[in-house]
């Protein structure tokens, strides 16, 4: 008797945990993987994967794994415990830079040197901050949802709107302070 009672409760648990969370997430798990097979061949080959991994249940397994474990802690913690650690590599057109997310924001490296700049977001006051060569400079606070403070070059602050009005506004304002310190 007591058997029967607890697979039918754990089910009911399990479903609980999903309904009641309201959290759509990242789906970083399933996201990553997917991004993974764009990157092994050309189509014919990335499509081969693709429904392989579609027959043998893989990206279901992700997508599950996304849905009933990771997405709720990403919920309840504001961390998803995949995202840390991705790596990406951009190219400009001077350098090749390799890009780790970290626990609380970015490691960036130039490849084929020693020049690393580590992007740190603070929780508390909401700061984002970046360290390079030692010296750590503030960048921006986020202030409300729609707004965030901008700490220029000169030390002053600047409050900007998050939108394209606002964005453009501080463009202008960080590139003549810029011009001004040159001369």
């Amino acid at each position: 008797m007591k058997k029967r009672f607890y697979l039918p409760m754990i089910a009911v648990l399990m479903s609980c945990s999903v309904l009641f969370s309201s959290c759509i997430g990242s789906f970083a798990l399933f996201n990553k993987l997917l991004a993974w097979n764009k990157t092994i061949g050309d189509k014919f080959i990335n499509e081969l994967v693709f429904v392989a991994f579609c027959i043998v249940p893989i990206y279901e397994i992700a997508w599950l794994a996304d849905i009933v474990v990771l997405n709720s802690i990403e919920f309840w913690t504001d961390e998803n415990p995949v995202v840390e650690g991705t790596v990406k590599k951009v190219e400009t057109k001077d350098a090749q830079y390799t890009i780790t997310s970290t626990k609380d924001g970015y490691k960036v490296e130039k490849d084929g040197s020693d020049d690393t700049a580590y992007f740190h977001f603070n929780r508390e006051n909401k700061i984002w901050s970046v360290e390079a060569n030692g010296v750590a400079t503030n960048l921006m606070q986020i202030v409300g949802e729609n707004q965030a403070l901008m700490f220029l070059p000169d030390g002053t602050k600047m409050p900007v709107s998050v939108d394209e009005a606002g964005v453009m506004a501080f463009k202008q304002v960080a590139q003549s302070k810029a011009f001004y310190a040159v001369k």
